[in-house]
């Protein structure tokens, strides 16, 4: 009982202790000559072998014909102090970053053509930190992903939409991308949707910079999703006392409701049931497989812009990865893995009656 206490007084001080690398930012090497026109430096393409995001669960297929082209970057799978950044190369980061394009970029696949590039990402312990050398580690791996843009969009079909999707510290780079490469591109309008999941988007210090609107219901398109799930009794504020203490690009964030659409109903904010539920993804122990489970969460938007999902009893078994604060951001695609295939769907047709 004294040990859980002092891990409840001291937990976040001990995640950074546990985490945060020691030593200064170093840039990490790419192999000698590799850039993003090589396959070995994405994790899925269209042309590559045994790729992780074509994978389905049982009811499901991935479709023959793509009509979209989609660009997915992982969330944080580097894990280690060691360094602020993982190379492109580390075996055990990359396997769990195969894990997560095959269980979230998945949900695109009955449309699209996924493009998941390989990144030299931030540590997991440079969120935990406001030292220079984790905003260094970010900018570095925000390099990266940028590089891979560029490179997915000579190569994707020049008449073709595109859905751009993330998750986490994916989504963190898929912000600053949208904010400083893609607003006002020609490829523009092309842009069926952004899935910016499981990192906050402050409505009034970030949403004006990005260049798309939220997505106010679900047949619309050219716009942005954004959702962050807790189970209740829900305690974010891991989240929020780094958020209110930050700045977005159109002033500070302190106080501002974050956007959340919810993915049950595509409309931003509100409530809704089981019923609504077209099928969460319950992955198996190891993670390698998973099955689809109709009516199985419910969803609600709260004041402040948090995604509650139920109670942690009312949920199905999700696996052993549920944050301090009963954070179910590891799940936040899995657990609205059917909606977010068919919101998907929904939102091509849209911008296709445009």
């Amino acid at each position: 009982m004294a040990g859980a206490l002092a891990y409840r007084l001291f937990e976040k001080d001990l995640m950074r202790l546990a985490l945060v690398p020691r030593g200064d930012f170093h840039e990490v090497a790419m192999p000698a000559g590799a850039n993003y026109r090589d396959e070995s430096l994405w994790i899925a393409r269209p042309d590559i072998p045994n790729n992780p995001s074509l994978w389905t669960p049982h009811g499901f297929s991935a479709t023959g014909t793509p009509r979209v082209s989609v660009f997915f970057i992982h969330p944080t799978s580097f894990m280690e102090r060691s360094a602020w950044n993982a190379p492109i190369d580390d075996r055990e980061s990359q396997d769990r970053a195969r894990l997560f394009v095959r269980g979230d970029a998945s949900a695109f696949n009955g449309i699209g053509a996924v493009w998941a590039p390989k990144y030299r990402q931030a540590t997991f312990g440079a969120f935990l930190t406001d030292q220079a050398n984790a905003r260094r580690a970010l900018d570095f791996a925000y390099r990266d992903v940028r590089a891979a843009y560029e490179e997915f969009i000579r190569e994707a079909p020049a008449d073709r939409p595109i859905i751009l999707a993330a998750h986490s510290q994916g989504s963190y780079h898929l912000m600053r991308l949208l904010a400083d490469r893609i607003r006002g591109a020609p490829e523009a309008n092309r842009i069926v949707a952004a899935y910016v999941i499981g990192w906050p988007i402050s409505e009034t210090a970030d949403l004006p910079a990005l260049g798309l609107p939220a997505c106010q219901r679900p047949d619309q398109a050219r716009c942005i999703l954004s959702w962050q799930s807790f189970a209740e009794p829900a305690d974010p504020s891991q989240i929020t006392d780094r958020y209110d203490a930050s700045r977005g690009p159109a002033g500070p964030r302190a106080g501002s409701p974050m956007l959340c659409v919810n993915p049950l109903t595509g409309r931003r904010g509100g409530a809704a049931s089981m019923n609504a539920d077209a099928g969460t993804l319950v992955p198996s122990e190891d993670f390698s497989d998973g099955t689809i489970r109709p009516h199985a969460v419910s969803a609600r938007c709260d004041l402040r812009g948090f995604l509650l999902v139920g109670t942690v009893a009312s949920l199905p078994p999700m696996g052993n990865y549920v944050l301090p604060g009963n954070n179910y951001h590891v799940y936040d695609y899995a657990l609205f893995w059917a909606n977010i295939r068919a919101d998907a769907a929904r939102r091509l047709a849209a911008w296709r009656g445009r």
